[in-house]
């Protein structure tokens, strides 16, 4: 299992400028989650509450990249791009790490640029999630960057797709090299993520294949010259250790008129054993404050102490305004697979409605010492429940309800944060969140972030190493992971009856929307639904996990694919109401985006299906807009 999942330049016909906000006729979408700071908000309106409803498809195409391994090992490949919309064209990338033109009205290939990615390779998490962009300030040329799934990063000229072959190694750089901790094999080291870019750098983190080895490769964050490839600063989470992981897969925000840059990072190696990384762990699991220029820390801020339970921070941070006794506080958002939701002052790191230490449950496991507390924020509230208890234990019939009764019994279950054992312990949230890498999408003109959660249980267990070989296999739908160097395998599972429902009480899947300036939620709906479940009563009460995020839009509402049903959404920024939506090709495990193009605002998401059971595998890009008659 794979450790999940640029600046906003506002482009003009000389420079990128570093703009917090973007201006209200802006068409464009420069940056994967719109700005530098992510706040996946685009300030169009055309769409709106009244009219969104006759939304229609505008155009469709196939990327033709689809990668099934058909049991030789790694997984599906999973579209999961948002596209850049730049100086009037679209640029999207595939798994394979394609980088693809479009016509923005029509969907017609402009150019296409290859890398020859080796993603046979049997990778964990077959994704490519974007580009990234930068204007050389002195030839005010664009050029386009993607990390590909082998761990190479291209520089492309935005206007003929060639590699640009001044950058790096004839246009490309190879990211494996110059680590800490080298990979021990090929596919354990990955790039899933569109870099950052902030002034003359472009920043890239990595995704690293959890729960292989105590000395899994190491998670060093590297800047390099945008222009030339040079290398300009690296970043390692945990220095002078054996341990790896601590990586920064997911999305990087920066704040360029602070010069700062943000890191998301990961849990450390292995995931479900620290006795050999003994301690707090630095900097994994932490949102780290970088100064671009150099990248020394600024202030960082741990989300989880020791963690034995694979939460990283999967999620992009999300830049906001708050607005408090008529002062304007520049702050940060960032959410954990816990559902712990911390919102901080973005300059310093401290909390802005406070956050406590409280103790947790302790490990029984020889060698193992857990924190003794974690860090709660006061206010907003968990957004996802983090405890069951036998009330909680759901099923359809009463004979599903036993089941699911039956299987808890013996665990260990003492609420969030109970360690891993040799018993089984009931893991909630699992492993999937909570918060996911779909991320927030902010609306500075309500003031809300709204986001998506997770609410799955899991059940982990640790087998002794001199057992593993014995036991590894006999749990059908566990997946299985040795730890090699830990004396501790491991064993995990979603909590799910023979039907396949989850054992804890739906909603399984939420948006939720929170004030920030008071910390509390606006509103809270079910999102989603999960196909198979269609003869349920209700269910489209019950919700659906999501793997992808939401935008919203100054038009009042708010865009989201994400959830196990082939179904795009709009919601009503104001009150959650689901306004429309619209049947895909497969499921969107991707976020949207919207731009303006010949005087008609879009929405434009991947469809790409998901890798579970009945699920559908496609490669199609859908664009949707209003009839040339819409008021």
């Amino acid at each position: 299992m794979i450790s999940r999942l640029s600046a906003f330049f506002l482009l003009t016909a000389a420079l990128l400028p570093a703009a917090s906000q973007p201006s209200t006729s802006d068409p464009s979408w420069p940056v994967y989650g719109h700005d530098p700071g992510g706040s996946k908000f685009s300030p169009l309106k055309s769409i709106t509450p009244a009219n969104v409803a006759q939304l229609k498809p505008a155009w469709t195409f196939h990327t033709g990249d689809m990668f099934d391994p058909h049991g030789k090992g790694g997984r599906k490949s999973a579209f999961e791009t948002t596209p850049l919309f730049i100086d009037g064209t679209l640029y999207l990338t595939t798994p394979f790490g394609r980088l693809i033109a479009l016509n923005p009205t029509t969907g017609e290939q402009l150019w296409a640029f290859d890398p020859h990615a080796n993603y046979s390779a049997g990778f964990g998490d077959l994704a490519n999630r974007g580009a990234a962009a930068w204007r050389d300030p002195s030839s005010h040329r664009l050029r386009l960057f993607v990390a590909t799934i082998d761990a190479r990063l291209f520089a492309v000229d935005a206007a003929s797709g060639k590699a640009i072959d001044s950058f790096g190694q004839g246009g490309s750089l190879d990211l494996r090299k110059g680590l800490r901790n080298a990979p021990h094999y090929f596919s354990e080291y990955e790039e899933t993520s569109p870099p950052a870019v902030i002034g003359d750098l472009v920043i890239v983190g990595s995704g690293i294949a959890d729960n292989g080895y105590v000395d899994a490769a190491s998670g060093e964050v590297r800047a390099f010259n945008a222009r030339t490839g040079a290398l300009a600063w690296t970043f390692d989470p945990l220095p002078g250790s054996k341990t790896g992981g601590a990586n920064t897969w997911s999305i990087i925000s920066t704040d360029p008129a602070r010069k700062l840059v943000f890191l998301p990072t990961t849990s450390p190696s292995p995931d479900y054993y620290g006795g050999l990384r003994p301690g707090d762990d630095r900097d994994a699991d932490s949102l780290i404050a970088l100064h671009a220029e150099t990248g020394k820390v600024a202030w960082r801020f741990q989300t989880v102490h020791h963690d034995l339970w694979d939460y990283d921070i999967a999620s992009q941070p999300t830049l906001f305004t708050l607005r408090r006794h008529g002062k304007e506080i520049p702050a940060i958002a960032v959410g954990s697979k816990t559902g712990n939701l911390f919102l901080l002052n973005r300059e310093t790191g401290e909390p802005l409605f406070g956050v406590e230490e409280r103790p947790v449950p302790q490990s029984d496991i020889p060698g193992e010492k857990t924190s003794p507390t974690q860090p709660f924020p006061i206010l907003p509230k968990p957004v996802a429940p983090q405890s069951i208890t036998a009330a909680g234990i759901w099923g359809p019939t009463p004979e599903d309800r036993k089941w699911c009764e039956d299987l808890f019994a013996g665990k260990r279950s003492d609420g969030i944060f109970t360690p891993p054992s040799l018993q089984g312990s009931i893991i909630f949230p699992g492993n999937i969140g909570g918060m996911a890498w779909g991320g927030a999408a902010f609306d500075p003109q309500r003031g809300l972030l709204i986001l998506p959660t997770n609410r799955l249980a899991a059940l982990v267990y640790l087998i002794p190493s001199d057992k593993f070989d014995a036991e590894a296999g006999k749990m059908p739908g566990f997946e299985y992971a040795r730890q090699r160097g830990a004396p501790y395998g491991m064993a995990r599972t979603f909590i799910r009856s023979p039907k396949g429902l989850p054992c804890n009480a739906p909603p399984w899947g939420t948006l939720t929307a929170i004030d920030v300036s008071t910390g509390l939620v606006k509103w809270e709906v079910p999102f989603g639904s999960m196909p198979w479940l269609a003869s349920l009563p209700g269910v489209d009460k019950l919700g659906s996990p999501s793997l992808g995020g939401p935008i919203a839009t100054a038009g009042g509402l708010v865009f989201i694919g994400a959830a196990f049903d082939p179904f795009l959404r709009a919601f009503s920024t104001a009150t959650g109401a689901e306004l429309w939506k619209a049947q895909l090709p497969a499921g969107a495990r991707a976020t949207p985006m919207t731009y303006r193009a010949a005087g008609k605002q879009y929405v434009v998401i991947a469809a790409g299906g998901f890798d579970i059971p009945g699920s559908s595998q496609s490669d199609t890009v859908v664009a949707y807009t209003l009839p040339d008659s819409t008021p």
